[in-house]
């Protein structure tokens, strides 16, 4: 009779959690623009009507020949360009949407391939407006713990397809436009602090698109109430659990969904306008392309540098919310 000899397994150690720091940044804006005017005419009011309601002024549009697919992977490689590296040195490729052609299959997929990453790992995210935080947040964790080494989180929505041009509500607000981040392990305790993310579906019916109608519908005055809340506490509630106060922060980029919403949210906290970005004005709501475009303006302007500790901050439908630190640039 034989005897198997079983030898037993080496037990594997709890993986060391690793910093986090963002290694690269770019953006992708459709050429095309178009005007309060344009929309105006169409709703039967002003310009002015526009801009005192919304902050918005223009906004990129997309032509017909975009895809979602296309505009992440503009920004990705913009991002990749920032960061020194090539597409094969990414282990994971996250697109943040909720505007995919698409069904099957993910925006991400795609755009790995086109970039050239090889059979990385690669899934879409969906949370809205909130995406592109919450795919930061699911990528951090991730390069935190080993299972992947560096991450491309893209943010990117064709809104201004998904709007009724005639609804007062929405018309004026969205637009197109997307960003993307690499984000790499870091020395020490990292350069990304804990994100905090929170939903209620309960109140789902504020912002909403059907799968049938596919055109976003929202409650504008109730939104804006939950906006400011969520927001203001998010903000606070990060800051306090960080054990930092609001002059801690050198620059505070929420998504840009409203004019009057950041406004708002900077009154309630008490903050200084000139560290808050706001760049609706040109832009619009691009949805989860958003905070990646306002850090892009903020690193144009020379508000965003190296060191600078950043507080991101969204919300959007879901409802969904959240907001995290940062410290800007590689250690």
């Amino acid at each position: 009779m034989f005897e198997l000899e079983l030898e037993t397994p080496a037990v594997s150690p709890l993986p060391t959690l690793r910093g986090v720091e963002v290694a690269g940044h770019g953006t992708a804006v459709p050429d095309g623009v178009v005007t309060n005017r344009t929309v105006a005419d169409r709703l039967g009011v002003s310009p002015e009507w526009i801009t005192e309601r919304t902050g918005v002024e223009r906004r990129h549009v997309a032509g017909d020949d975009v895809t979602v697919a296309g505009l992440a992977t503009e920004a990705g490689r913009a991002a990749l360009a920032d960061a020194g590296l090539d597409a094969s040195e990414i282990d994971l490729v996250i697109v943040c949407t909720c505007t995919g052609e698409m069904l099957c299959p993910a925006a991400a997929a795609v755009v790995a391939s086109e970039l050239g990453a090889g059979h990385v790992a690669a899934f879409d995210l969906n949370a809205a407006c909130t995406g592109f935080l919450a795919g930061v947040q699911s990528a951090t964790s991730l390069i935190a713990t080993g299972s992947v080494n560096r991450a491309l989180v893209i943010g990117a929505d064709l809104m201004y397809r998904v709007i009724d041009h005639d609804d007062r509500s929405t018309a004026g607000i969205f637009a197109d436009g997307g960003g993307a981040v690499v984000l790499a392990p870091s020395p020490g305790n990292g350069r990304i602090g804990r994100i905090r993310l929170g939903s209620d579906g309960g109140r789902g019916g504020l912002v909403e698109a059907s799968r049938d109608e596919a055109i976003v519908r929202m409650n504008g005055h109730d939104t804006f109430r939950q906006a400011v809340k969520r927001l203001a506490e998010s903000t606070v509630e990060t800051l306090d659990e960080a054990g930092l106060g609001i002059d801690d922060v050198d620059l505070f980029v929420y998504h840009q969904a409203n004019g009057r919403i950041l406004s708002a949210v900077g009154e309630k906290l008490g903050l200084d306008p000139a560290r808050v970005v706001d760049c609706i004005g040109e832009y619009g709501n691009t949805s989860a392309g958003s905070i990646p475009i306002a850090l892009g303006v903020a690193r144009q302007d020379g508000r965003l540098v190296d060191e600078s500790h950043v507080l991101l901050g969204a919300f959007g439908g879901g409802l969904t919310w959240g907001a995290g630190l940062i410290r800007w640039g590689c250690s």
